[in-house]
């Protein structure tokens, strides 16, 4: 057998990312040829997907980039914490973007880099959604890249009003963007369990105290008449009046989620 030295070990590493012992099996199958190794690995990284294709997702990363917003999933917080996996998220928006792909299923650049983030961490990656967007763009991601969003204005906006937006939608999680878009199966869901909840109130206040439950369910839940996060006095809806725009859709994303 050939022996390997480790610079030649080293040096295959650096250019894959792939850990000491795999690199030294490659390179010691390959004679020591450096890029029939990286080939060996190339395609022992699909291999090693395909095994970890039934391993549950428990974690994972939000990413947003250039106005595309994307969720890669991976199994534990200790690989979604690695910079790494969080440069493999960018790099898999970088293919969505370059090659404008609305699935990404069945592209082969995307396919490499998930097998071979699947051999470099292994553990089991997958792109859970993305959305993409154009226009007048805002998106806003949490410290720990576990939850984010992306909005789309009518018109175009003030940094800081995008991003507090954004990050308002990051934090309090509006289900609709207006009531309007609440259908009536939701809505009677709602009713039928708050209905529930006055069942043993005097029988002359339940109407009343029912109005008040459902008004104030749905307020809660609507991005347009929830109190804004850095100024609850002041709703989403006037904050978008006084700046002159409206919102025609978001976004938001966190992990596990889906």
């Amino acid at each position: 057998m050939t022996e390997i030295n480790i610079d030649l070990i080293k040096d295959l590493r650096n250019q894959t990312g792939v850990s000491i012992m795999q690199c030294k099996k490659a390179l010691e199958e390959a004679e020591g040829d450096l890029e029939k190794a990286k080939i060996a690995l190339t395609k022992r990284s699909g291999e090693i997907a395909a095994k970890k294709g039934d391993r549950e997702l428990g974690a994972g990363v939000v990413t947003v980039k250039d106005n595309l917003i994307l969720e890669l999933a991976c199994e534990t917080d200790f690989v979604a914490n690695n910079e790494e996996f969080k440069n493999l998220a960018e790099q898999v928006i970088e293919v969505i973007i370059k090659n404008n792909l609305d699935v990404v299923e069945d592209n082969e650049e995307v396919a490499t880099i998930l097998s071979e983030g699947t051999q470099k961490f292994g553990e089991r990656i997958e792109v859970i959604r993305f959305e993409k967007y154009s226009g007048n763009v805002g998106s806003y991601v949490h410290v720990n890249n576990s939850v984010g969003a992306m909005v789309e204005f009518s018109t175009e906006v003030s940094d800081e009003l995008a991003k507090d937006i954004s990050m308002h939608i990051t934090a309090q999680h509006p289900r609709y963007l207006k009531e309007e878009d609440i259908n009536e199966e939701e809505r009677q869901k709602a009713i039928d369990t708050l209905k529930e909840e006055v069942a043993d109130k005097p029988a002359d206040m339940q109407e009343k105290i029912l109005a008040g439950k459902i008004n104030s369910y749905f307020k809660e839940r609507v991005l347009l008449t929830q109190g804004f996060i850095k100024d609850p006095s002041k709703t989403v809806a006037k904050l978008l009046e006084e700046a002159g725009t409206e919102i025609k859709r978001y976004t938001r994303f966190g992990v596990g989620e889906a």
